[in-house]
């Protein structure tokens, strides 16, 4: 992992399972599938549920800034507290986790490289026994908007040609073919992409067992569409979570240093009235 421009931000399986009695970390399991964590999950590890404790469930946004705090506190987790964030599908949701935490200050913020997939592919321990850690009074930053695209910067972005748009959603979605993946309900009304989106799907920066290609590879998926830092990044998907798991491969990865996620995403442009859209057969990297 040396390689990567900043290795701090990934474990691997083989340290977490040497560090799994540190009294001083906090491990977190996000998936798509909330269900997997009752099935057996890292011992040690709390669950966090993207669709009801990491948003506003009342408004299309991350969570508040309370609201995280409380969650986090609950969680037993303070400032100084190292989290390792895993979850299943290639780390998915669990990226969208680290995206937020970063967004509110937290300073050690990991992933478990290849996450559950890769954890469970090596035959290594899980238990089904809910952890109960001692509350905190957690305080964070004010959000370092920073991190995040909303949809004034893109439409400027788009009339100005000042960055580079990545689709990183699947071809079907990007041509219009469909508008979500199946099972998952929040949608648009039409389909496409933005015009200009190069379409790089997220799940191409990773291996068959859910680890990061290396820096070589990662380089070459997303250099020829013009990611090399000389340009400002916008990555998008459908409500901002395939995005953040591109925006932590451009930023902590490879290093770009002007990457933000759009996280109103598909659902936001494809529902306004007169935004432009693109569709077509536009050919998917890797695809």
């Amino acid at each position: 992992m040396a390689q990567y421009a900043h290795p701090e931000v990934l474990v691997e399986t083989d340290w977490l399972a040497q560090h799994l009695s540190d009294p001083s970390l906090r491990i977190v399991e996000v998936d798509v599938d909330t269900s997997a964590y009752d099935l057996g999950h890292i011992p040690g590890a709390i669950a966090w549920a993207w669709n009801t404790q990491l948003c506003d469930t009342l408004r299309r946004d991350i969570l508040p800034k309370g609201q995280l705090e409380a969650l986090l506190s609950k969680s037993g987790i303070s400032r100084e507290t190292p989290i390792i964030i895993y979850g299943d599908s290639n780390n998915w949701f669990a990226a969208w986790a680290f995206w937020q935490l970063k967004i509110y200050g937290h300073k050690d913020v990991r992933l478990l490289n290849g996450g559950r997939k890769k954890w469970v592919s090596e035959g290594r321990e899980l238990t089904t026994d809910i952890p109960s850690y001692p509350p905190t009074q957690y305080q964070s930053d004010e959000p370092d908007l920073s991190l995040r695209a909303f949809l004034p910067e893109v439409q400027q972005a788009l009339k100005n040609r000042s960055a580079v748009l990545i689709d990183v959603r699947s071809p079907q979605e990007f041509t219009g073919e469909i508008l979500s993946p199946p099972g998952l309900p929040e949608t648009c009304q039409r389909g496409g992409h933005i015009p200009g989106a190069r379409n790089v799907p997220w799940g191409k920066a990773c291996n068959d067992d859910g680890t990061f290609k290396s820096l070589q590879e990662l380089q070459g998926l997303y250099g020829g569409e013009g990611v090399n830092g000389s340009s400002s990044v916008i990555a998008y998907c459908r409500i901002g979570e395939r995005s953040s798991h591109t925006w932590f491969v451009l930023k902590y990865l490879l290093g770009i240093p002007n990457v933000v996620n759009y996280d109103g995403s598909w659902t936001e442009w494809g529902n306004l009235v007169g935004a432009p859209v693109e569709r077509g057969s536009a050919q998917a990297v890797g695809a």
